[in-house]
């Protein structure tokens, strides 16, 4: 007969390995999304492309009022999360930022 393993001290909890290196740009408030200044303006940013902190990721719209949402580090944009002129609850995942390191 085996003894029985002995339960781990105090498990680290398990964040999803997207988590790793990447950062979660969440909506400060419920709103409509905008990925661009105008229907007719290219977005703020695109997949794939480098920010740094300050720049601007997107507009959350509420009641009228344009919130800009800027990037808190340097990186780049992982992946957008969500689709222009969707609308947004507060905490949900924007986009993803990959850290630089």
């Amino acid at each position: 007969k085996q003894p029985a393993a002995a339960p781990p001290s105090s498990p680290e909890p398990r964040k999803p390995d997207y988590q790793e290196n990447l950062i979660e740009v969440k909506s400060p408030i419920v709103g409509t999304f905008y990925s661009s200044p105008s229907p007719q303006a290219e977005p703020f940013v695109k997949e794939g492309q480098a920010v740094s902190k300050g720049d601007t990721l997107c507009i959350v719209e509420a009641m009228k009022l344009m919130n800009k949402i800027t990037a808190e580090l340097d990186g780049v944009i992982d992946k957008i999360m969500i689709e222009n002129e969707q609308p947004v609850e507060f905490g949900q995942i924007i986009m993803l930022i990959k850290k630089e390191i």
